[in-house]
């Protein structure tokens, strides 16, 4: 007779409530069941892995001991939130995570009671956890309060200027700091050396608390230690440790895959907390799977994967990617010219900094999670005499807005933004759409603004941002490869707000900005086939205009219509102020703009969100000919 295999213990949990009835060891077992739980479901699904791995003790703990969702969990960014959802009701679910339909990437408030805020840029989960606790002692919603928030995240000023505020309000508020020495990147800066030292000097099996009065937090037998400890590194700061003067006591660091270590620390803190607390937790992203923990990024974010092998899927194409190929003309150009500086907010590979990097390290800096810094830091770059080429995805520029209006523009600097991930970017959703940054950039006298409408055009504008000494200038291009052109051998600067003509036609002219102009083309085809040939333009520039070649399109066709990868605010919108200030519309010109619908976009392919957006060649298509008043053509024979 043989003993039946026993149930996993994750099988016996639907919601964090079921871990109460659990010991300590079957928490531990848990811990390794949600581990291949994650691994087995991003391989199916892609999306973030190594930060999520990193939790799995940490996550299987804050809901053991904490009574979520009464009590608020605000994980900071969401990276890590994957068996945060296994274990809060979505595990049945949570192969559908990053699809149409499916699962968001990041913690999002309409998805789940246990996402108490939603999250998918850093540094925000501390402010929002203080404001769950005033809310609380106001009369909204009961419960403690838990931030957890990443050593890079912590480079941001947000994140200083949350605790500095706790601090000063000095209310019960638990911030775990999740310290993997590294956010995407290896994190920069003089914090993560700080936090380095605070556990380098002595065994790592050793906790230690380092705040006036935490060590009687602990269990007995870590206190001594945890003295110990408090002797050796005072005096690293003045008066303490730095958390200490911004009003926190500080618990750590503590061995974050040290399940049964966690839930003593977690239950003595949350049993004896008053005031604001940090607890300081080691972990190792990626832990657990060798693939993750042997990649440079430790399985950040990868496509679809073999579990055995981690070899990862890629899709086959023949164009190379417009982040590849912004960085091979950027190094091109530098090659030339000395004067060109590159500057990236913790994200060298995604802009593809890191090419840029190996060739000139000296000319390249990672500021680290520190968006307005890095506008700030290029404009004293470009007042210095330098050429720096600001790159920062579209959706993390928004972050530094005030210093783009404020040091840059005012200042009339030549500072060059290279904006990445134009347009709607896919899986990550509406919290990575780049869709904004034309209407935000427009708006500010002596910008000039460019879009790439394929690969070549990405070369061209790189040559001409380089060549362009007067003010700021933006140029935009989206996530993902090429269309497969030809690429020249080296960029020519374009003329400053010159457009292109692709296409004579008559009756309407399709006015295009950025790499809508390959669906546009499609139906200028598709029309074509049927009688109708649209003149097709390539407008290059949002800022400026070019007012004669659009003055022209206007006085000689019946309709204009302007298509764009952005909101309303954008190209569309300063065309249609030309036309009115020129006094067109009282010729009868029927004017149409063709832009991201006014809402929030959710995750999909980017081909099905541009879709459901309303801007694929058949949809092109059927507005040039509602604007013409046809109600269909017959396709040629």
């Amino acid at each position: 007779m043989t003993d039946r295999p026993k149930t996993p213990i994750l099988d016996r949990v639907t919601l964090p409530s079921d871990l109460k009835a659990l010991s300590d060891r079957e928490l531990s077992v848990l811990a390794d069941e949600l581990r291949a739980e994650t691994i087995s479901a991003v391989s199916v699904t892609g999306g973030h892995l190594g930060a999520g791995l990193g939790v799995v003790e940490l996550t299987v703990a804050l809901h053991a001991v904490f009574d979520t969702p009464r009590d608020k969990l605000v994980w900071d960014v969401g990276h890590q939130c994957y068996p945060h959802k296994i274990l809060t009701g979505r595990r049945d679910r949570i192969r559908t995570l990053r699809t149409e339909g499916g699962l968001s990437g990041f913690t999002k408030r309409s998805e789940s009671p246990y996402d108490p805020f939603g999250a998918a840029h850093s540094s925000t989960s501390i402010s929002a956890a203080l404001g769950f606790v005033m809310a609380a002692e106001l009369g909204g919603d009961p419960g403690d309060a838990i931030a957890v928030i990443g050593d890079g995240s912590m480079s941001a000023g947000m994140a200083f200027e949350a605790m500095n505020n706790a601090g000063h309000l000095n209310r019960r508020l638990f911030v775990i700091l999740n310290d993997n020495e590294m956010s995407i990147a290896p994190p920069v800066g003089a914090l993560s050396s700080y936090l380095t030292k605070l556990y380098t000097d002595g065994p790592f099996d050793e906790l230690k608390a380092v705040a006036r009065g935490a060590a009687s937090l602990l269990p007995p037998p870590l206190r001594e230690g945890a003295l110990r400890a408090k002797e050796m590194l005072k005096g690293m700061a003045v008066g303490g440790t730095l958390f200490e003067q911004l009003g926190f006591s500080y618990i750590g660091p503590v061995d974050g895959h040290d399940i049964d270590q966690l839930l003593q620390v977690l239950r003595a803190a949350r049993a004896r907390a008053t005031g604001p607390m940090l607890i300081h937790v080691l972990t190792k992203k990626g832990k657990g799977y060798p693939p993750a923990e042997a990649a440079r990024d430790k399985g950040h974010a990868t496509a679809k994967f073999d579990v055995q092998t981690g070899q990862q899927a890629k899709a086959a194409s023949n164009a190379p990617s417009y982040t590849k190929v912004f960085a091979q003309s950027l190094i091109a150009e530098a090659e030339r010219d000395d004067k060109i500086v590159a500057i990236t907010a913790a994200m060298p590979d995604g802009t593809g900094l890191n090419l840029f990097q190996d060739r000139f390290p000296r000319r390249t800096f990672d500021v680290g999670i520190a968006e307005q810094h890095a506008v700030t830091f290029a404009a004293g770059l470009a007042a210095g005499g330098m050429k720096p080429f600001c790159t920062i995805y579209s959706t993390f520029l928004q972050r530094g807005y005030d210093q783009v209006v404020h040091d840059v523009a005012i200042q009339r600097l030549p500072v060059r933004f290279a904006i990445d991930r134009a347009g709607l970017v896919g899986a990550d959703g509406a919290t990575h759409a780049g869709s904004f940054d034309v209407a935000f950039l427009a708006n500010l006298p002596g910008f000039t603004i460019m879009a790439a409408a394929d690969e070549a055009e990405l070369v061209h504008m790189v040559a001409t941002a380089v060549a362009h000494g007067e003010g700021p200038i933006a140029f935009r291009f989206p996530r993902g490869d090429g269309v497969g052109v030809e690429l020249p051998a080296r960029g020519v600067p374009l003329a400053i707000g010159r457009a292109r003509l692709i296409q004579q036609g008559n009756r309407v002219a399709l006015l295009s900005f950025g790499t809508r102009l390959a669906e546009v083309s499609k139906a200028a085809e598709s029309l074509a086939q049927k009688g109708l040939t649209p003149t097709v333009v390539d407008a290059r520039f949002a800022k400026p205009l070019d007012r004669d070649m659009i003055l022209n399109l206007a006085r000689h066709h019946e309709a204009l219509i302007t298509i764009e990868e952005g909101a309303i605010g954008g190209f569309g919108s300063h065309v249609a102020q030309l036309l009115a200030d020129e006094g067109i519309f009282d010729s009868g010109l029927k004017f149409r703009s063709m832009v991201l619908p006014d809402t929030f976009i959710d995750h999909a392919s980017p081909e099905a969100m541009y879709r459901s957006a309303g801007m694929d060649a058949a949809q092109i298509e059927a507005r040039v000919l509602a604007t013409l008043n046809i109600a269909s053509l017959p396709k040629r024979a």
